[in-house]
């Protein structure tokens, strides 16, 4: 029963996926991050709106992305 069903998934490996999930969580923030850090001499403000964008984005990631890892 065992080989029946490794042979059916075609002993496909899964690593790709949880790529996929830890650059849908990381990625955006360094996006938003590296803007703020560039937006910062011109204008604070927008950097700082930013940069809690970025925070927001990582801990709520963390908690819906994280908690599909599990």
């Amino acid at each position: 029963m065992t080989n029946l069903l490794i042979e059916a998934t075609g002993g496909m490996d899964l690593s790709g996926i949880v790529i996929v999930i830890v650059a849908i969580m990381f990625l955006p923030a360094i996006i938003l991050t590296i803007i703020g850090f560039a937006v910062l001499k011109k204008n604070k403000k927008a950097a700082k709106i930013l940069f809690i964008l970025a925070a927001t984005y990582v801990i709520i990631s963390l908690g819906i992305c994280g908690s599909m890892m599990m």
